[in-house]
């Protein structure tokens, strides 16, 4: 019994540091949450980010670097996940809303099977134009907390992460756009 409750124990640990890798991510006392979009946590001060490798479509490999200049939006996500699935459309909705050259939303699943997996459901959804990267070995998991998803991380022209939210969001709600725009402000 008492390897049993120290087990435990040791897990909580284990996972309420995972729960900390980015400064400002510790409770900071209760706000009223009146909308999903007041769930992304917006950092104190940016924090840097190391540019791993994911994979495009075609298995090409893809990195924050080559997106230098613009306000980035990470969706991890997987066909398994229903609050995935469900934030989808709104996720391929919400780039068009912002209308920026300076702003890229960057869908990244992190299915087993890759694009094999993932394009015959996006196919099922009708989503077949969804522009989404791959990451099955979550090499990802480098730089950010995969073990909640689906889970969103925003980062400034310069790469550094700014705002993350490890939940389902509205992405149709007006929120979103205008904390989207107040970042593509920010960061002129």
């Amino acid at each position: 019994m008492k390897n049993i409750v120290f087990g435990l124990f040791a897990v909580t640990l284990m996972f309420a540091g995972q729960a900390q890798a980015y400064p400002g991510m510790q409770k900071q006392g209760e706000k009223e949450i009146q909308s999903s979009v007041d769930q992304i946590s917006v950092l104190p001060k940016p924090f840097p980010i190391e540019a791993v490798p994911f994979k495009d479509s075609q298995g090409k490999p893809v990195d924050f670097s080559q997106y230098k200049g613009k306000v980035i939006m990470v969706n991890m996500w997987a066909t398994w996940c229903p609050p995935c699935v469900r934030e989808l459309p709104a996720i391929s909705r919400f780039s068009d809303k912002i209308g920026s050259e300076e702003f890229e939303v960057l869908p990244v699943s992190i299915d087993l099977d890759g694009n094999k997996q993932v394009e015959p459901f996006l196919k099922t959804l009708g989503m077949e134009n969804f522009t989404t990267y791959y990451d099955k070995e979550q090499s990802l998991s480098d730089v950010f907390p995969l073990d909640t998803i689906p889970a969103t991380f925003i980062l400034n022209r310069e790469g550094e992460l700014i705002a993350f939210v490890r939940t389902f969001v509205d992405w149709d709600d007006d929120k979103a756009v205008t904390l989207i725009k107040g970042f593509l402000e920010q960061t002129q």
